[in-house]
């Protein structure tokens, strides 16, 4: 017989299934027992009227796997409007030993750290499970959105010779006897690709061995990277992010209602055009003095407040950072040298996103390593494709953990990352 899954369970009423998973719970009353089953869809209900039902399950512990063969019988009160009845139960492994909290409660009452060092169990429970549905949805509309646009997904080194990028935070590892790091970014090569392919994105992890310790930061985390050419400058990257938020958000919808539902997450409209500030006047609005190089978290949260009472959004994007607060490979503005056609998302008052326009003439990097006193040879692999050639572009960068943890409302960025990487966690 077939494997049934929870959620399959209503189309059958009247049939005789088999389900497996996990013990979620058992309810042991004087003459009947509910045991729950809890499968990757959900959960469904077995009812044991039978003594010797009875007894066995009397023996089992929550966490062990079971498979249970049954009639789908309807009833309004129980998961999905149906139950299981005169079910046969066989376990398919030992008595699990029980995990160090319960997982059949709504919420997970241990400590954060806690179900950091058991994560392996504590992902189990709906809350994180639910977040985690969502990541992947978001994932699957970031792609399906840029692949109807023409983009082609690249697959970049994660190990580089090079610490260039961001001077000293990164993490050094030896290659063969060669000094080697951990890539920051896919920044310089999904640059590169544009001479390939035009338009270009990817999914994977990055490394930084900045000594954070905050609710919004990891050492590892899930880029989402994305480099376009042939643009007139950086609004029209500014665009292209805006569609890809509309169908992430979209996908979210469609591919993990039931996970929104867990955590009673409605996802924010994305508005047809997102409210831009430059730089100069989110200092004024968020009250910072004018002479701020950039924004602090608290500049960055008062101006959320404002896109929402002014505007109705939950995005807003900062335009026009200051050069000096920039990479070297920046386009500046060119009617004011001294900002940058670079950009910021904030999302809920939270930095989300960082992207712009890039340089893309050779003199232009020579120029500004030689302003910011770099030599150019670490540079070399690098700059020699802008000597063949390159079309004006930019791009842009998506945190995907920092993503899921403002849309579902977590206070740690940890909560939504199944095994988490910073300054004080290498385990499990």
């Amino acid at each position: 017989m077939q494997r049934t899954l929870s959620h399959q369970l209503p189309a059958h009423a009247g049939d005789t299934v088999r389900i497996a998973g996990w013990v979620h719970r058992r309810r042991l009353l004087k003459s009947v027992v509910f045991l729950i089953v809890r499968d990757a869809a959900g959960l469904a209900q077995v009812v044991v009227t039978d003594p010797a039902t009875r007894t066995q399950l009397e023996r089992l512990t929550e966490e062990t796997v079971v498979e249970v063969t049954a009639t789908v019988t309807a009833n309004d009160t129980a998961p999905a409007g149906v139950e299981l009845t005169d079910p046969t139960v066989r376990p398919l492994g030992p008595p699990a030993v029980p995990p160090p909290f319960d997982l059949y409660r709504p919420a997970l009452t241990a400590s954060l750290p806690t179900q950091l060092d058991n994560a392996p169990t504590a992902l189990r429970h709906p809350s994180r499970s639910a977040a985690l549905r969502i990541s992947a949805a978001t994932v699957a509309g970031f792609r399906a959105t840029l692949d109807a646009r023409d983009f082609v997904e690249v697959h970049t080194p994660k190990v580089v010779s090079s610490s260039t990028e961001s001077g000293a935070n990164v993490f050094a590892l030896d290659w063969f006897g060669r000094p080697a790091y951990l890539a920051q970014s896919p920044q310089f090569y999904k640059q590169l690709m544009v001479g390939v392919f035009e338009r270009v994105y990817e999914v994977g992890p990055v490394f930084r061995a900045e000594p954070h310790d905050t609710v919004r930061h990891l050492a590892q985390y899930t880029s989402l990277d994305v480099e376009l050419g042939f643009v007139a400058d950086h609004t029209d990257v500014m665009r292209v992010l805006r569609d890809v938020l509309a169908g992430m958000l979209g996908a979210v919808g469609e591919r993990a209602a039931g996970a929104l539902a867990t955590l009673d997450v409605t996802p924010p409209q994305v508005p047809a055009e997102i409210p831009a500030v430059h730089f100069t006047d989110a200092l004024e609005i968020a009250g910072a003095p004018a002479d701020e190089p950039d924004l602090a978290p608290a500049h960055e949260r008062a101006l959320g407040e404002w896109a929402r009472r002014e505007h109705g959004s939950d995005f807003l994007f900062v335009t026009g950072y200051p050069m000096a607060k920039r990479p070297f490979y920046t386009h500046p503005d060119p009617a004011r040298p001294a900002y940058s056609n670079g950009f910021d998302l904030l999302f809920r008052g939270l930095e989300l996103v960082t992207g712009g326009q890039r340089l893309h003439r050779h003199a232009d990097y020579l120029a500004a390593l030689a302003a910011r006193g770099e030599p150019v040879e670490p540079y070399a692999g690098y700059l020699d494709a802008f000597r063949h050639g390159m079309p004006p572009h930019g791009g842009f960068a998506i945190g995907l953990e920092r993503f899921v943890a403002r849309l579902v409302g977590a206070a740690n960025v940890r909560e939504v990352t199944a095994f988490p990487r910073d300054l004080h966690r290498l385990t499990p």
